[in-house]
């Protein structure tokens, strides 16, 4: 059996870093900057679309590339700073190790980042990790999810996703698998009820219960 994590906002606190290189991409383009509250609502479909909403005017801004390749950059540097496990998270993982969970990680994250973050904090106990690159849609497609499983060797109906927002929900569902949504991360119960959200969580050990 296996469980497919999404990274941000279910295994790692990676708000602050994402919300400091998306404002020092704003300040480079000498545009408005926003709160760390702000960048929440934001994350959750990949970066390009995180920046989109934080440039004025999104996409057709003229210096949106500009402001969206010195995110990338910054955050490639910075993404270590101050993300950190979840309380609870790194006991939890050992824990379904033990039991001989099979366990990987898909993102809509730059899969160098994605990657690196794996590497860092949980390469002992998680060995796929997929995140955004070309040829491959990002969540909420399913594409993600199906490479994960593909590498792991393990079929949708002996997985469970575990995730922390609507585009988690919306992704579970599009790969014909139960999720489980997290309420430690960016979006909070009634929004996650609201997105069709089956199953709550309210702490790390309770993934434990889904085994």
């Amino acid at each position: 059996m296996a469980i497919v994590f999404d990274l941000d906002g279910t295994l790692l606190d990676t708000l602050t870093d994402l919300a400091a290189s998306a404002n020092y991409a704003l300040r480079y383009c000498g545009m408005p900057e926003h709160s760390t509250d702000d960048v929440r609502r934001f994350v959750g479909n990949g970066v390009r679309m995180l920046m989109a909403r934080a440039v004025p005017n999104g996409e057709s801004n003229p210096r949106f590339e500009e402001a969206f390749s010195v995110f990338r950059q910054h955050y490639m540097q910075h993404c270590l700073d101050t993300t950190r496990p979840y309380p609870g998270i790194m006991e939890a993982l050992a824990q379904l190790k033990e039991k001989g969970m099979t366990l990987a990680i898909v993102s809509n994250k730059m899969q160098a980042a994605t990657e690196e973050l794996r590497q860092h904090f949980f390469s002992q106990y998680i060995d796929v990790a997929i995140g955004e690159s070309a040829g491959i849609r990002r969540k909420p497609a399913p594409d993600t999810v199906n490479e994960a499983l593909r590498r792991l060797g393990i079929s949708h109906n002996e997985a469970i996703y575990v995730g922390d927002s609507d585009v988690d929900i919306a992704t579970a569902r599009a790969a014909m698998m139960p999720c489980a949504s997290v309420l430690w991360g960016f979006r909070d119960r009634q929004f996650l009820l609201d997105h069709g959200a089956t199953r709550l969580l309210a702490s790390p050990e309770e993934i434990l219960l889904l085994v």
